[in-house]
């Protein structure tokens, strides 16, 4: 990972705003400050920002708690429908040359006008069977790009990496556990309204996948089948309790719910691996990774499981990190480890890089 400006972590969510401040010595990572601070429903819908002053007012909300001054940069992500990933093939060129060709060669793959994305492109390397260079080619509409750094901007940051999800997953994945060479995980971020997928083999990403479904379904129809808050179903999800009602609601009943919305989300992230593994048939999975808000759903855990035969794991995102509890409390990152993992990719950031 470069060496540069440490920037903030900044993973705005449609359930919530994260925000993380590491430090990088020789020994490695160390925690300074995180913290969360929740959005209105509705915030945030399909990755497009609809409420501003209530994003605007989480971050400052966390700025306050975490002392950090105006005019700090910032490294955030998007996700959805509005980003687009794709692999592809080009012959042997300069990184130069890539990106002046890049504009024409991305009209075949991008179903958006040219004039309404911003593009971005990484070399991963060259197939030496094919002599061909595998190229990453990401882009994502400008207009979804200024809303993002607009409400960064009212907040009183400087936004200076946009990154999209599944890559601040990979990032973070990278410094816990490593990225070997010779297998193929899957990452796998289930937020609030985006469930991202990410499959790296050999160190490289080879497929992504944004689906469009994540945690909100648990908790929506914990609330229309139980008859509860919303507040009240969030807790539901994660096994907690909801207070002094709590008697009226069979726990039966709340699995039979959480079941009923995993099995088919499940379905749709295996859709997405039989998509890879059909396309890279000599390609097996090694393990699944978990992160995100609703990761430890057991019934989801389970049933992703039980229907890919691939070991599944929670993903820890602090598992490099160092933990100073006189900064920050260790029971408020561990009661939900994996909804860190987006923000904690994004803390690694430099301000030097593209």
């Amino acid at each position: 990972m470069a060496r540069g400006k440490p920037v903030l972590g900044l993973d705005i969510g449609s359930s919530c705003v994260k925000m993380i401040q590491l430090k990088q010595s020789k020994r490695g990572y160390s925690l300074q400050n995180l913290g969360v601070a929740p959005i209105p429903p509705e915030a945030i819908v399909d990755g497009a920002i609809m409420n501003s002053p209530a994003i605007v007012d989480a971050i400052q909300e966390l700025m306050a708690a975490q002392g950090v001054k105006r005019g700090r940069e910032v490294a955030t992500s998007i996700s959805g429908h509005s980003v687009i990933i794709k692999k592809i093939n080009m012959p042997p060129m300069s990184r130069e040359d890539l990106e002046d060709s890049m504009q024409w060669e991305a009209e075949q793959y991008i179903p958006f006008d040219m004039s309404e994305v911003n593009l971005d492109v990484d070399i991963l390397g060259t197939d030496e069977e094919t002599e061909q260079m595998d190229v990453l080619l990401v882009a994502a509409k400008k207009d979804m790009i200024n809303d993002y750094t607009s409400v960064i901007t009212e907040s009183g940051l400087t936004p200076v990496v946009m990154d999209v999800d599944a890559f601040a997953l990979q990032n973070a994945f990278e410094l816990s556990y490593g990225l070997s060479q010779d297998e193929t995980v899957v990452l796998v971020n289930i937020g609030a309204s985006v469930i991202s997928i990410n499959v790296v083999t050999n160190g490289v990403s080879a497929f992504t996948r944004d689906i469009a479904t994540g945690g909100n379904q648990f908790t929506e129809e914990i609330q229309k089948q139980v008859n509860v808050s919303h507040d009240e179903a969030e807790a539901l999800k994660l096994g907690g309790e909801v207070g002094a009602d709590s008697d009226s609601v069979v726990p039966q009943e709340i699995e039979d719910v959480i079941q009923q919305v995993a099995d088919p989300m499940a379905s749709e992230i295996q859709r997405s691996l039989d998509f890879f593994t059909a396309t890279s048939p000599d390609v097996g999975l090694s393990q699944i990774y978990l992160a995100g808000g609703s990761a430890s759903v057991p019934a989801l855990f389970k049933a992703i499981e039980e229907r890919s035969g691939v070991p599944v794991e929670i993903l820890d995102s602090f598992k490099n990190i160092e933990i100073d509890d006189r900064k920050v409390d260790p029971t408020f990152i561990h009661q939900a480890t994996p909804m860190w993992a987006v923000v904690v990719g994004l803390g690694l950031r430099k301000a030097v890089e593209r």
